[in-house]
């Protein structure tokens, strides 16, 4: 990424050692002993970053900063002067300086704040491409994991997705069902059309029958006015319904009429309305047990269940661990307005070796939380949890004092037992190229 920047300083001496430094460094570098010229110049092509002067003959630093950023909001702007002024220099960050230094300068300093610019430059451009990516987000990009059962799931998925049937989503709590059942819709003929969503825990039937079907004005006591429920403004559309098993009897015997017939009744209403939409249903329920014990109808179960989809517990698919850390770390440095580059290996070891009560949305909860947090440019140990912090592999136990050799072959062996055996995950974790761990493998006679 070649950046410009401007050093704006009325002194020659200081703008041609900066020039000097900041060129080796690769930035294509201009130079100005006036503020106006730097101005008619940023006009005509505005720099990344600016090494703004306080003090100049024609116009003060303080009076160029606001213009700068008008000029070009994003630019980076560093004062540089000689007078040590604290509130000087907090009025210049208010206005939206990036930093601040005195004279005389120091070049390592000067590198280094060159530098911060830069990443801080780069790290804004890939929060808008993250943004962009995020409003255009279609298909299977939102579910994040290349292991095996990711995988099939993908490959399920679009076989289902142009097929207009009814899908029954089953998986714990925090494996993705949502995700699932958009990306089912957005690979549809109906993603044009509405993805309608309810949860149907929690709720009284009077209320669901209100949301999913509608009512008419005077239907009771309160209902001052017609209103669409949510199965008739999916027209076209999929309505996904979340926790099917949770929805109490008499509302099963509704949905199941409504699947039967394509057409709804709005509570109150005498007039059929014809339905054209796609169901997806989803549970961390055993449905199947569930309409042994008589707590769900098993007619209904049927016609939901056309085609099933089981979703992985993230326990099961840890070598997708590092990839939805590298997701979430990204997704709430942007949210955060922070700049967290990635996760130390050693945090990244204790959180491929935790057990996901909560699968996927814990491992969230848990990223977002150290984002949050950290004071640093990566996620360490001490910004997760304390349980977390406490796990540790068990200790490497021998007979007398075993050699180094013997010390890195039984503790890959661990490493390599904790990842199920996955040698792209263990590689992470270790914190090594994959080439170096295959020659380790080879040389410790470890299959």
């Amino acid at each position: 990424m070649n950046l410009r920047v401007a050093i704006v300083d009325d002194e020659e001496i200081v703008c041609r050692r900066l020039s000097q430094v900041l060129a080796k460094e690769g930035f294509e570098v201009e130079a100005f002993m006036m503020g106006r010229s730097f101005l008619e110049r940023m006009v005509q092509l505005p720099f990344d970053i600016v090494f703004l002067d306080m003090r100049l003959p024609d116009i003060s630093g303080l009076e160029l900063l606001p213009r700068i950023k008008s000029l070009r909001s994003e630019a980076e702007v560093i004062i540089v002067t000689g007078h040590q002024s604290v509130e000087t220099a907090i009025e210049a960050i208010r206005n939206g300086a990036f930093h601040y230094v005195c004279k005389p300068v120091n070049l390592t300093e000067i590198r280094l704040l060159a530098q911060n610019a830069k990443d801080r430059i780069a790290m804004r451009l890939e929060n808008i491409r993250l943004r962009e990516a995020l409003k255009g987000d279609t298909g299977l990009s939102a579910i994040i994991g290349n292991s095996p059962a990711i995988q099939e799931l993908f490959a399920m998925i679009r076989k289902v997705a142009p097929v207009d049937c009814n899908v029954l989503i089953q998986g714990g709590s925090g494996t993705g069902k949502a995700l699932v059942a958009r990306s089912i819709h957005q690979l549809s003929p109906k993603r044009d059309h509405p993805f309608v969503a309810f949860n149907c825990g929690g709720f009284t039937d009077e209320l669901i029958s209100s949301e999913l079907f509608g009512h008419e004005r005077g239907a009771f006591t309160g209902a001052t006015a017609t209103k669409v429920g949510l199965l008739e403004a999916a027209a076209g559309g999929t309505v996904f319904l979340d926790e099917i098993g949770e929805m109490p009897l008499p509302m099963q015997v509704k949905l199941l009429h409504v699947i039967q017939e394509r057409r709804i009744l709005r509570v109150g209403g005498t007039k059929p309305i014809d339905l054209d939409i796609r169901i997806i249903a989803a549970t961390n329920k055993d449905l199947k047990h569930e309409v042994e014990i008589g707590a769900f109808r098993e007619d209904l179960y049927f016609r939901l269940n056309v085609v099933s989809l089981c979703l992985p517990p993230l326990a099961d698919r840890r070598e997708d661990i590092p990839l939805l850390v590298r997701h979430f770390t990204e997704k709430y440095s942007l949210a955060f307005h922070k700049q967290i580059s990635g996760i130390k290996p050693q945090a990244l070891q204790l959180l491929c070796g935790y057990s996901y009560p909560g699968n996927v949305r814990e491992l969230e909860n848990i990223v977002e939380r150290a984002v949050a947090l950290t004071d640093n440019e990566e996620i360490d140990i001490q910004d997760l949890p304390r349980d977390l912090q406490q796990l540790e592999f068990k200790t490497i136990e021998g007979d007398g004092l075993p050699t180094l050799e013997e010390m890195e072959r039984r503790y890959i062996v661990k490493v390599l037992e904790k990842t199920g055996y996955s040698k792209s995950l263990t590689a992470q974790v270790l914190d090594i190229p994959r080439t170096t761990l295959w020659r380790k493998l080879k040389a410790y006679g470890i299959e």
